[in-house]
């Protein structure tokens, strides 16, 4: 049986060779790939959207929870989220990798399948990015996307009288979190989708081409993310609890777990990134958008009139 490898002992070129000789470059308009000082991406639009994120590990993920491929699918996901969240299609992603030199090199090639895999489900592809020594693993993600001619999709669109919606699961990922943090690993349908969060990836142009007026993904807790459409738009946005469906394994993990309450996973659970957006009252909601509440005149977020008082949802720093 051949001896594990280390990333130390593969050094940074090799392991940059290894990762980099799988990925379909064809996707989101490649003209130059991985290998050189930078890639080259067309963009059609003339206008390139762009976000970066930071993932730290046992701050956002944990390899005894996760596996390699499982995060590299997750981390994708959760920075495409944001490209998707203006309305554009995701065209590609940049990789900063930092790891501990005595990790072994076939972690980081499941990772690697990862966030292939996850891209190729997007349409886009691993374009490039840099390996650098640390303590810990870090990933550091930069999606890009192309608006496809559309203008984009902000959070400071929504106005009085618009209806909210969603698309893509709310509370899965916090009812799998709530069971993996009880040391279980069951239900595995929730486990799983905390592990490999399902994005809907065409809904975020779908949602603009309807007319969306704002939208954002929903990272942080629906209530919580809401809030912010709601401060930059200058409104209020009032949720309907009946509106939302609950799983039945919602129910069973709550029982289970001893009082959870699985509106809470719903409204404050982050890390599904669905997506939230408003809509003209008069415009076709898309399929598979589910109308959740309105905008009014006023502030803030509140679930059936009321000001919320579960859960407020991720902050970082808290």
């Amino acid at each position: 049986m051949e001896a594990a490898i280390t990333i130390g002992e593969l050094g940074e070129f090799g392991l940059i060779a290894r990762v980099t000789a799988r990925g379909d470059r064809s996707a989101g308009g490649v003209l130059l790939g991985p290998g050189d000082d930078a890639a080259v991406l067309r963009a059609p639009d003339a206008r390139v959207v762009a976000s970066t994120d930071m993932y730290v590990e046992k701050r956002h993920f944990r390899r005894d929870w996760s596996s390699a491929y499982d995060i590299g699918r997750r981390v994708v996901a959760a920075s495409l989220a944001d490209v998707v969240a203006m309305g554009a299609r995701p065209t590609g992603v940049l990789v900063g990798f930092a790891a501990p030199p005595d990790l072994e090199t076939s972690w980081a090639e499941q990772l690697n399948e990862g966030l292939l895999d996850e891209c190729a489900a997007a349409g886009a592809s691993v374009v490039g990015g840099d390996v650098v020594r640390d303590d810990h693993v870090v990933l550091g993600m930069t999606a890009l996307g192309d608006l496809g001619g559309r203008e984009p999709v902000t959070r400071s669109g929504a106005r009085p009288g618009d209806v909210v919606a969603v698309c893509g699961r709310l509370g899965w990922s916090a009812a799998g979190f709530a069971v993996l943090s009880r040391g279980f690993r069951s239900p595995r349908v929730v486990v799983d989708a905390h592990r490999r969060p399902e994005l809907p990836y065409a809904a975020g142009p779908a949602a603009a081409e309807a007319g969306a007026t704002a939208m954002c993904d929903v990272s942080d807790g629906l209530v919580q993310d809401l809030g912010h459409v709601a401060e930059a738009s200058g409104v209020a946005i009032d949720l309907r609890a009946a509106a939302f469906e609950i799983p039945d394994v919602f129910e069973q993990v709550a029982a289970a777990l001893g009082g959870a309450e699985p509106l809470a996973w719903v409204l404050s659970g982050g890390e599904d990134h669905a997506l939230a957006a408003s809509f003209p009252a008069a415009a076709d909601v898309p399929e598979g958008w589910r109308v959740v509440g309105e905008v009014r005149e006023g502030s803030g977020v509140t679930v059936d009139g009321a000001p919320y008082e579960g859960p407020s949802g991720w902050t970082s720093f808290a």
